[in-house]
């Protein structure tokens, strides 16, 4: 088999302690394991998911919202990121109007009405609600009030609101006074804002997301600085944000737990984006030992904490090992002290997945000498097939079968945890028309299919997240990679929307909640 590599520079490496069990139970499935015929990879499985199980599509408060300073609304890291003009974005692009939906929340309600969703999850604008990101700075009364409106509309529409708290846009002030996700005290603030969205949307929204895909917001934020703030402090700086991150996300658990659970009784949980991670040579013990690192430094990073009270053992080792021969004192990955860990453990009511592609790994050794950072610590290297269906966007390849593998990955790893599957879409592959998107639809038939295959194997998939609802602004990418069920044409002053094909098949799949049906052409 042949492989393009997918970033990171080739060496030689280090063995490293034995990988779980999951690996061993996969490795006998591969090499030749009976299965059920039905549920092989390659196989279209028909069969329908669970009663009650929940379809919807997603988005984010800053990539669709617009009206950046309208209505008492403060900046955001990313308002400053974007306005500062120096190719922090592809054609220089800001999300100052975007979908313009904070003005067309009624046209959107409606387009949510005629995909047939059960539920959609959309983020809060922190600085919308608390202008300098400080409770006791004051709130802002119209930023509550729209949110307020939007969740009447949703629920008057039978629309279940899955409402994410934080979706990359930390208000503007809390980095330039308190350095954002680098100061503990942020967390705080956090947890105190948290508070106010479960007192003002709490009798209403029973399902509530802390953060989205915090990995990636602590990687491009803090180590690469290709997303707000711009940050670039290899292999500490994103480590520490991670850190106070997952703080956070325990100070807002335990809140909601302590004080408005008991009266509102809802769920409160993390989304964790994550590819899946391949051995290149499933009888190599170094390449298993690799993929597995790859899953631990990436989903492990936060969901160990949560379910397990501490970062895994193989992120520990590493960057603790390379910080030692960088002639560190101490281990540049922070520790939880005993009580932490306490605190933290436990801290989720659900676990929110997103997932959108798969890379094969295999080991590497990246020299401590070359300095400190996230790609070295983890030894590994990504590589792609060249033969998996290329998608829009450079990193993103068709892999359906990588998926069942990280669902049941996270439902053996994590205890069996109701699983909300947060994000997993494709984007638009240029050389198509802009409505005729055939290999979305391709794409969304495979990832479903898929996951109704992890159901079937039994993990505890509770609902199914497309992502998105719309045409949006892509952070760096600007509006060059277009991931929406509809065209939002954004040359025209009031963004029209306009539906894809795509709009068609999900209904169907929704109507019919999975694909009960072999005779159905389109299925």
């Amino acid at each position: 088999m042949c492989f393009f590599r997918y970033g990171g520079e080739p060496g030689a490496m280090k063995p490293v302690k034995a990988v779980t069990l999951w690996w061993v139970l996969l490795l006998v499935s591969r090499l030749g394991a009976t299965r059920k015929e039905s549920l092989e990879e390659g196989s279209f499985y028909y069969g329908t998911f669970p009663l009650g199980f929940t379809w919807g599509v997603g988005s984010s408060a800053f990539q669709t919202e617009g009206a950046w300073d309208q209505d008492g609304k403060g900046p955001s890291i990313w308002d400053t990121f974007t306005h500062s003009r120096k190719g922090n974005v592809l054609g220089e692009e800001t999300a100052d109007v975007a979908c313009n939906g904070y003005y067309k929340v009624q046209e959107d309600v409606a387009l949510l009405r005629e995909l047939h969703v059960s539920h959609y999850r959309f983020s809060l604008s922190w600085p919308r609600l608390l202008p300098t990101g400080v409770r006791a700075d004051g709130v802002n009364k119209k930023g509550i009030q729209f949110y307020s409106d939007f969740i009447d509309a949703l629920l008057n529409s039978n629309i279940t609101p899955i409402v994410t708290l934080h979706h990359w846009d930390l208000p503007q002030l809390l980095q330039v006074n308190y350095g954002g996700w680098q100061n503990v005290s942020t967390a705080n603030y956090f947890s105190d804002y948290a508070s106010l969205c479960f007192e003002a949307f709490g009798d209403r929204v029973k399902h509530w997301v802390t953060f989205s895909d915090p990995r990636t917001m602590a990687e491009k934020g803090y180590e690469t600085g290709h997303h707000a703030p711009g940050l670039k402090l290899h292999g500490t700086g994103l480590y520490k944000a991670a850190h106070h991150v997952i703080k956070a996300h325990a100070q807002a658990w335990h809140s909601y737990n302590n004080t408005w659970r008991s009266k509102q009784q809802g769920l409160v949980g993390i989304s964790l984006n994550c590819d899946w991670g391949e051995p290149v040579d499933i009888s190599n013990p170094k390449d298993i030992e690799a993929a597995e690192r790859y899953l631990q430094f990436c989903l492990g990073w936060f969901a160990n904490p949560i379910y397990a009270g501490d970062y895994p053992q193989v992120m520990k080792d590493h960057i603790g090992r390379k910080s030692a021969e960088q002639g560190l004192d101490m281990s540049r990955l922070p520790v939880f002290s005993l009580q932490e860990k306490s605190y933290i453990k436990g801290t989720s009511d659900f676990l929110g997945l997103g997932h959108f592609t798969t890379r094969y790994i295999t080991e590497r050794n990246y020299p401590s000498r070359q300095g400190p950072s996230y790609q070295n610590d983890r030894d590994l290297v990504e590589l792609v097939d060249p033969n998996w269906p290329d998608l829009g966007s450079k990193w993103l390849h068709s892999v359906p079968w990588g998926f069942r593998r990280l669902l049941n990955f996270a439902q053996t790893q994590y205890g069996n945890p109701p699983i909300y599957v947060t994000e997993n879409g494709a984007s638009q592959k240029l050389h198509c028309t802009q409505l005729c998107d055939e290999w979305r639809i391709q794409y969304l038939k495979g990832y479903t299919n898929e996951m109704l295959k992890a159901i079937k194997d039994g993990a505890n998939i509770k609902g199914y997240t497309s992502w998105s609802l719309l045409d949006k602004f892509e952070w760096e990418r600007g509006y060059s990679d277009r991931y929406g069920f509809y065209y939002v044409d954004f040359n025209k002053k009031n963004r029209p929307r306009y539906p894809k094909a795509s709009v068609e098949y999900y209904k169907k799949i929704i109507t019919a909640n999975g694909f009960p049906n072999p005779q159905e052409s389109l299925f």
